[in-house]
């Protein structure tokens, strides 16, 4: 299912769109082990002829499932455009393609997701990330201490070279 405008209702009266699409549907193509669609793409757009082009605006919203590249913990991070425009050209070389006497807006939303996607997924911004494997102490710092001794770079420290 892609989501579509009929041309031939838009040139009668304005078209609202509402509603819900799958994430299969958007084909995202996500590469990313810590960033994940499994949910619904929500949307409520507005569909204008405006000459040989079709105004689209409106709202989306993309919840993801991510996973925090400090912690590993997973969490939910919502992907909202709230004033979401695409202009759709009929006529030129830019044009949209037509099909059936409709056009299709997945491309256009899928385009304008993924630009949305966060690089770096944090649960939160004050995200200390995983514990130490080897806590320090409290009042050991320096070459002393047992962090420090045990340490592959210490040894490889000590080779003359």
């Amino acid at each position: 299912m892609r989501l579509t405008i009929n041309l031939r209702h838009i040139e009668q009266n304005n078209q609202r769109l509402e509603g819900e699409l799958s994430s299969e549907f958007l084909d995202l193509d996500i590469r990313d082990e810590l960033v994940q669609a499994h949910n619904p793409l929500r949307y409520n757009l507005w569909a204008e002829r405006h000459g040989a082009n079709i105004l689209v605006t409106g709202f989306l919203e993309l919840v993801l499932d991510c996973e925090c590249i400090r912690c590993l913990r997973s969490f939910q991070h919502s992907v909202t455009i709230p004033n979401w425009t695409c202009d759709l050209p009929l006529e030129g070389e830019d044009r949209v393609v037509i099909e059936n006497d409709c056009v299709d807006l997945t491309p256009h939303l899928r385009d304008d997701i993924l630009l949305e996607f966060p690089q770096h997924p944090l649960c939160d911004r004050q995200c200390k990330g995983l514990p130490n494997a080897l806590p320090r102490r409290k009042g050991l710092s320096g070459e002393n201490s047992p962090l420090m001794e045990s340490s592959a770079w210490t040894e490889l420290d000590k080779l003359k070279l």
